[in-house]
């Protein structure tokens, strides 16, 4: 028998309490999730502070971060259900853990590089 799913304001809010535990589990858990939490709330602030007159810069400056946020959550639940699957060693397990690392590690790049080139425009090194 198929599972009856919750309607209206009751899933709405029942996503709500998932996701705050989601963020909660990956605070606690994670110190790639916190650092990369705390950067993003960094760099959201400068974004704001010093690009508050271009909104496309300004989105691109705080998107950028906040994905990297969302790209490290999913490598963390990758990795949570790849170990609670088992410890020992399976060739598709390390896949699907260097797969997670690798989308991070190009939203880290992709996060740098939009930073690097948006800030020398604003200082005139690049037009």
């Amino acid at each position: 028998m198929a599972k009856v799913q919750k309607k209206g304001l009751v899933r709405i809010f029942n996503a709500y309490k998932y996701s705050m535990k989601g963020f909660k589990a990956g605070l606690e858990n994670e110190a790639a999730i916190r650092q990369e939490f705390v950067l993003a709330i960094i760099l959201t602030i400068v974004a704001c502070v010093f690009f508050n007159n271009d909104v496309v810069k300004l989105i691109l400056l705080i998107a950028m971060p906040w994905l990297t946020v969302v790209a490290e959550l999913l490598n963390s639940a990758v990795e949570a259900v790849v170990d609670r699957i088992g410890t020992e060693y399976h060739e598709l397990s390390g896949r699907a853990k260097d797969l997670g690392s690798a989308a991070v590690f190009v939203m880290l790049i992709l996060t740098l590089v939009t930073w690097i080139l948006i800030v020398l425009t604003k200082f005139g090194i690049l037009n």
